[in-house]
C-alpha cells in the first residue's frame, strides 16, 4: 500500500479510537471484568482441586491398585487374603476416620496405618520420630505442618476426640515428616491397631493399598480381583480415584465457569455495539480508503485487529484483577466458594498457564466475534452509496433477515430434549447460547415494524436485553431453588426436636444403651432412630447414602417427600427401599426394580418402592427400614434421631435435661426444626452468594452497554437533531424526545429480557439442574425482586439518555447538516 493510501487508514483508525474513548474504555473494562471473574473462579476451584489431588496421590504413594469400600469399613480378614495373593509384592492396610474434635466443632483426617507396610507403599508420608516405638504406640499421634498450624498445637500436647458420645485423648508427638503437597494437608497419622481400638474399629478396615509385582498385567489383575471380592468392594487404580474425587465438585465447577462466562459474553455483545456503531459512523471514510485503493480484506483485517487490541487489553487487565479477586474471595469464603466441596483444603494459589491463557483467549475471542460481524458490513458496502450522507440506515437493514434467528431458535428447542453427554449438561448449555443469540437476531425484524424506530436501536438494546434476561434466568432459578429448600425442609422435619451424634466428622454416633437412655427420658413422646453409611455400588462413582430409619412401608409419604405415590408392599416381595432422584437418574433404580445392595460383606436383595426428593446428597441415597439394616448387618448403633415431645415439654427444658441426663449429652447436636432451617438456608445464601454477585457483573456490563450504545445512538443522529432545531424544536423538546425514546427502548428491551429469561429459567431448572445435581422443583418467580430491577433498568435508561443528550444537543447543529448541502 502507498504512503498516499497508509496516512489516511491510519488517520481513521487512530481518529476512531481517540473519538470513541469513553465507549471503548467501557468494552474494555467489560472484557477485563467477564475475563477476571472467569480467572478467578478457575484460579480458586482448580488450584483447590489440584491440592484435594496432590493429597490423595501423597496418600495412596506408589500403590498400583487400591481396594475401598462402606466408609465405616469392611472387614479386615480381607487384607490377609490380599497380601497372599502371588501376584502382590507389598500390602498396606489402611484405616481412615474423620474424628470429631471434642472441643470444637471440626474434624481432622485420622489415617492408621502399618508402618512396616505403608513404608514400601507411601514413603512420603513417613514420620521421623527420637523413640522409633512411639510409631507403634496407640494413643501417639503425628500432625502433619498443616493440620499442626491450623489446631495451634505442637509435640507433646493432647488433643480430644468424640467417640460414639465419650472421648479419647490422644498426644502429640511430632509434627511434619511430609513435604510439598503434603506439608499442605491437613491429616494425621498413627498405628493401625491404635487407630482401631481407640476409634472403635476393631477388625474393620477403610482401605488396602497393593503394591504389584513386576510384570504383573495391572488391568487384566484388577478384573480377575474384582470377581473375588466381596460385595461393596472396589478395586481402583490410584488416578480412578483422584477422578472420583474430582468428580464430586465437577458440576459445581463448571457451572461456577459457565456463569463467570456469562458476563464475558454480555463484555462482547459490548464490544460488538460499540464497533457497530463505530463502523457505521465511520462508513463514508472507509469508503474513501476504498477508492483509494484499500481492499476489502484489508480492510476487514484492520477492523477485526481493532476489535482485538479492545480484547487484548481488556485480558491483559483482567488477568491480575482475577488473581486479587481469587485472592480476596478465598480470605472471605475458603476455596469451595461457600459450597463445602473443598472442606478442610488448605490450597495455595498458584499461577495455572493453561488457565491464564484460556481466559487471555476467550477476552480476545470475545471481543473479535464482537468486531466480526460489523467488519464484514462494512467491506460489503459499495463504496459509492457509503460516500453519500444518510446510507447508515442500509448497513442496519442487514440485521434484520429472519432465517438465522429461527434457525437458532429451532436448535435450541431440539438441544433441551437431548441427554446429558458423560454426566454433565452440555446441551442445555448449548440450548441457553442458542436462544440468547437467536432472540438477538430477532431485535432487529421486531423493531422494524415499529414505526420510526431508529436503525441501530437494536444494537442498543443487544446488551441490556442478553444481560438482562440471564439475570432474570438466575434470579428465577435460585428462587425456585431456595423456595423448594425451604418446602423439603418443612417436609423432612415433622419432629420437635432433632438429634445428631456426628455432625462432624463420623466417629460420633449413639449405641443401643444411649438410645435407650434418650427414649426413656421425662417427656418423650416417641423417638425415631437413624444410622447413615456410605456404600460403594459403581467403583467409577463416589459412595452413595444409605439411611436406616423408623419407616412404615405402608405409608412412607408421612416421613418422605415422595416425588409421586409409592408402591405398596405385597406378600412374598423383596423389601422395599426408597430411593432420591440421582439413584433414578445415575444408577436407573426406578420404581418396581429389584436391586441388590451390598451390607456387611453380602449381597441384599430390595425393590425400588418410590422415589423422594433430597437436596442434600447429589451423590445419591437409599433409605431402608432400619430394624431390616439391623437384622442384616448386627449395626444396632444410629447417628441421628428425631424426637417429638410430650405436651408440655418445652424443647429448652427437654435439650437441657437430655444434655444433663444422658452421659456425653453434651456432645450431642440439638436443634429444632426453625434452627436447621435457618442453618440450611444460611448455608444456601452463602453457597450462592457467588452467584448473586456474577448476575451483578452481568447487569453492570449490561447497563454500561445501554449507556455506551445510547451514547453513540444519539451522537449519530446529530444531523437529524441538526434539521429538527432548524425547524423550530427547541433543546428542551429535543431532549424529551431522547427520554422518552429512551423509556420506550428500555420497555422493548425490559420486556424481551423478561421475557427471554423466564424461558432460560425453565431450561435451568428442567435441565441443567436436574442433569447435573438430578434435582427436581418447581418454578418459583421472585415478583418483588424482578419489579425492582425492571423499575431500576427504567430509571436508569432515561437517565442516559438525558444525560447522553446534552452532549447531542451541544456544539454547532449547523455544522451536523453541512454534508446534506
Amino acid at each position: 500500500m502507498s504512503a498516499s493510501q497508509v496516512s489516511p487508514a491510519r488517520a481513521v483508525f487512530a481518529g476512531a479510537l481517540l473519538e470513541n474513548k469513553a465507549r471503548s474504555a467501557l468494552a474494555v473494562l467489560a472484557i477485563a471484568l467477564g475475563v477476571a471473574l472467569g480467572y478467578a473462579v478457575q484460579l480458586i476451584t482448580e488450584s483447590a482441586v489440584n491440592e484435594q489431588a496432590l493429597g490423595a496421590q501423597l496418600l495412596s504413594g506408589n500403590a498400583d491398585l487400591q481396594i475401598r469400600g462402606p466408609r465405616r469399613g469392611f472387614d479386615e480378614a480381607i487384607y490377609a487374603q490380599l497380601a497372599r495373593l502371588p501376584e502382590v509384592a507389598v500390602a498396606s492396610p489402611v484405616i481412615e476416620i474423620d474424628a470429631r474434635l471434642a472441643d470444637r466443632d471440626d474434624a481432622l483426617q485420622i489415617i492408621g496405618q502399618d508402618v512396616f507396610r505403608a513404608a514400601a507403599v507411601t514413603p512420603a508420608t513417613g514420620v521421623v520420630s527420637g523413640d522409633r516405638l512411639d510409631l507403634l504406640r496407640p494413643d501417639v499421634l503425628f500432625l502433619s505442618p498443616a493440620a499442626a498450624a491450623w489446631l495451634g498445637v505442637g509435640a507433646g500436647d493432647r488433643l480430644r476426640f468424640q467417640v460414639a458420645l465419650g472421648v479419647i485423648s490422644l498426644r502429640v508427638e511430632g509434627v511434619g515428616g511430609v513435604a510439598g503437597a503434603g506439608a499442605r494437608q491437613r491429616f494425621a497419622r498413627m498405628d493401625i491397631a491404635g487407630a482401631q481400638t481407640a476409634f472403635d474399629r476393631l477388625g474393620l478396615l477403610t482401605r488396602v493399598d497393593l503394591r504389584l509385582k513386576p510384570g504383573v498385567d495391572v488391568g487384566a489383575f484388577r478384573e480377575r480381583l474384582q470377581a473375588q471380592l466381596p460385595a461393596g468392594l472396589a478395586v481402583d487404580r490410584a488416578q480412578d480415584t483422584l477422578a472420583i474425587a474430582a468428580g464430586v465438585s465437577r458440576a459445581y465447577r463448571i457451572n461456577m465457569d459457565i456463569l463467570a462466562l456469562v458476563a464475558l459474553f454480555t463484555g462482547g455483545l459490548l464490544v460488538f455495539s460499540t464497533q457497530v456503531l463505530s463502523v457505521v459512523r465511520r462508513r463514508p471514510y472507509f469508503a474513501l480508503l476504498r477508492v483509494l485503493g484499500m481492499t476489502r480484506s484489508r480492510l476487514v483485517a484492520l477492523l477485526v485487529a481493532e476489535a482485538a487490541l479492545l480484547g487484548a487489553i481488556g485480558s491483559s487487565l483482567g488477568i491480575p484483577a482475577g488473581w486479587l479477586l481469587a485472592y480476596m474471595a478465598e480470605r472471605l469464603t475458603g476455596p469451595d466458594l461457600g459450597s463445602g466441596y473443598f472442606a478442610g483444603v488448605a490450597p495455595t494459589l498458584t499461577l495455572l498457564p493453561a488457565a491464564l491463557a484460556l481466559c487471555f483467549a476467550l477476552g480476545v475471542a470475545a471481543a473479535l466475534l464482537g468486531g466480526l460481524l460489523p467488519a464484514l458490513e462494512a467491506a460489503r458496502a459499495a463504496p459509492a452509496l457509503a460516500l453519500r450522507a444518510g446510507d447508515e440506515a442500509r448497513a442496519f437493514a442487514r440485521l434484520r433477515p429472519i432465517g438465522p434467528g429461527l434457525t437458532l431458535l429451532a436448535l435450541a428447542t431440539l438441544c433441551v430434549f437431548a441427554p446429558p453427554v458423560a454426566g454433565l449438561p452440555l446441551f442445555g448449555y448449548a440450548a441457553i447460547a442458542l436462544l440468547l443469540l437467536g432472540t438477538l437476531l430477532l431485535l432487529p425484524l421486531a423493531l422494524a415494524q415499529l414505526r420510526g424506530a431508529p436503525g441501530p436501536a437494536a444494537v442498543t438494546l443487544a446488551a441490556i436485553v442478553a444481560s438482562l434476561s440471564l439475570m432474570v434466568a438466575m434470579a428465577i432459578m435460585v428462587a425456585s431453588f431456595r423456595q423448594a429448600l425451604d418446602a423439603w425442609l418443612i417436609d423432612i422435619l415433622p419432629a420437635e426436636l432433632y438429634v445428631r451424634a456426628n455432625a462432624g466428622g463420623d466417629s460420633g454416633y449413639m449405641d443401643a444403651a444411649d438410645q435407650a437412655r434418650i427414649a426413656s427420658l421425662p417427656g418423650v413422646l416417641r423417638v425415631e432412630f437413624l444410622r447413615e453409611q456410605q456404600l460403594v455400588l459403581d467403583p467409577a462413582r463416589p459412595r452413595v447414602v444409605l439411611l436406616a430409619r423408623m419407616i412404615d412401608a405402608a405409608e412412607p409419604g408421612r416421613r418422605l417427600p415422595l416425588v409421586r405415590p409409592a408402591l405398596m408392599p405385597v406378600a412374598d416381595s423383596a423389601p422395599p427401599m426408597w430411593v432420591n432422584e440421582t439413584m433414578v437418574d445415575v444408577y436407573g433404580f426406578t420404581p418396581g426394580k429389584v436391586v441388590d445392595i451390598p451390607l456387611a460383606g453380602k449381597s441384599a436383595r430390595f425393590i425400588v418402592a418410590g422415589v423422594w426428593r433430597d437436596y442434600a446428597r447429589p451423590q445419591g441415597a437409599m433409605v431402608i427400614e432400619r430394624a431390616r439394616y439391623v437384622a442384616l448387618t448386627g449395626d444396632e448403633d444410629a447417628t441421628a434421631a428425631a424426637l417429638w415431645l410430650e405436651p408440655g415439654t418445652t424443647a429448652e427444658k427437654f435439650s437441657a435435661a437430655l444434655r444433663a441426663d444422658v452421659p456425653g449429652g453434651a456432645r450431642l447436636d440439638i436443634a429444632s426444626p426453625g434452627e436447621i432451617r435457618e442453618v440450611s438456608l444460611h448455608i444456601f445464601d452463602r453457597t450462592f452468594a457467588v452467584t448473586y454477585a456474577l448476575e451483578l457483573a452481568a447487569v453492570a456490563i449490561g447497563l454500561c452497554g445501554l449507556s455506551s450504545s445510547f451514547g453513540a445512538l444519539v451522537l449519530s443522529r446529530r444531523r437529524e437533531f441538526g434539521v429538527l432545531r432548524h425547524l423550530g424544536m427547541t433543546r428542551c423538546q429535543i431532549g424529551t424526545m431522547l427520554a422518552t425514546e429512551g423509556l420506550l427502548l428500555s420497555g422493548i428491551g425490559l420486556i424481551a429480557g423478561l421475557c427471554l429469561g423466564t424461558v432460560i429459567s425453565l431450561i435451568l431448572i428442567q435441565v441443567v439442574n436436574r442433569q447435573s445435581f438430578h434435582w427436581g422443583m418447581a418454578m418459583s418467580i421472585p415478583w418483588s425482586a424482578l419489579a425492582a430491577a425492571a423499575l431500576l433498568v427504567l430509571v436508569l435508561s432515561t437517565l442516559t439518555a438525558l444525560v447522553t443528550g446534552r452532549r447531542a444537543l451541544g456544539g454547532d447543529l449547523v455544522q451536523a447538516v453541512k454534508d446534506d448541502w
